[in-house]
């Protein structure tokens, strides 16, 4: 499993003391400037990229974060793969506080993010079937395993718009649909790492219970942000262990790298060109 691997998330996790050839880059994109400067460094035999998902001392609610220019950033930073992590609630018993769920299913509640890198001339449908990448999800359940992290190998996430956390009746009515966690930055995130054909998995450390249980008092910030604390150094640790363990490889056996053979059914001599321009460093390959 080779090429450069991004990582998303907070600022707990570019602290790993064994990250050598530090630097932060501005990257620009046709999509405007990403949530930050990038982290550019390596890991073992890992060349990494860090992006702060909200900005560097978290500038950004969930809904003002680019998604678009993240990710046109970390392809063009060289990125194959992108390894997510975000802070999630539980909708099940058994997903208690401190268990990272290693989510293969997205649910979308957002209202009013720009969703997809095509449009003004050109469109494209991927399929978004199996959003995550299972190859990069079973390295990441590997590392998980060995470092003795509590984890559970797939999930549905309920990305919901936010900052507010749920109501009552909203968190029991997401737990009788039979979600798993509750997030506010996964989608379009996932989604725009497929249009860019980026292998791509998702981390969701569990935070609390949400508010559907009748003991809870609801999202309580202070508690949360005590378990956050011990989800960042399991984090790090999660995230040194995938890139002790990179590798080359070939083209993603689940074609994560071909997701746009076909998508897009515009004619191409209707073809905009400064779309075709816009579009090319998230889709070059099949805009010839």
């Amino acid at each position: 499993m080779g090429g450069k691997l991004g990582i998303i998330g907070g600022s707990g996790l570019y602290a790993l003391g064994a990250l050598t050839d530090v630097a932060w880059r501005a990257v620009d994109t046709p999509f405007g400037a990403p949530s930050d400067e990038l982290l550019f460094g390596r890991l073992g035999q890992a060349d990494l990229v860090f992006l702060p998902r909200h900005g560097r001392g978290h500038r950004l609610t969930p809904s003002e974060v680019p998604y678009r220019a993240n990710i046109a950033a970390l392809k063009a930073a060289g990125c194959t793969h992108v390894l997510s992590l975000s802070a999630c609630g539980s909708f099940k018993e058994a997903l208690s506080p401190g268990t990272f769920v290693l989510v293969d299913q997205f649910v979308d509640r957002t209202r009013g993010r720009v969703k997809s890198f095509f449009g003004d001339g050109i469109v494209a449908h991927v399929s978004l079937a199996d959003p995550v990448c299972n190859p990069l999800g079973a390295r990441v359940a590997e590392a998980a395993k060995a470092l003795g992290i509590p984890f559970v190998s797939g999930g549905t996430y309920l990305a919901m718009e936010g900052p507010q956390f749920s109501t009552r009746a909203e968190s029991r009515a997401y737990v009788a649909a039979g979600f798993d966690v509750i997030g506010m930055t996964n989608m379009p995130e996932a989604a725009l790492a497929r249009e860019a054909e980026l292998c791509y998995a998702s981390v969701a450390m569990v935070t609390d219970y949400d508010s559907w249980r009748p003991a809870e008092e609801g999202a309580n910030v202070a508690d949360i942000l005590e378990v956050m604390h011990g989800n960042s150094a399991n984090a790090r640790a999660l995230v040194a262990a995938v890139a002790a363990a990179w590798a080359p490889s070939a083209a993603c056996s689940q074609g994560c790298d071909r997701a746009l053979d076909h998508a897009i059914i515009t004619d191409p001599a209707l073809w905009p060109a400064p779309v075709v321009e816009k579009l090319r460093g998230v889709a070059g390959r099949v805009l010839k």
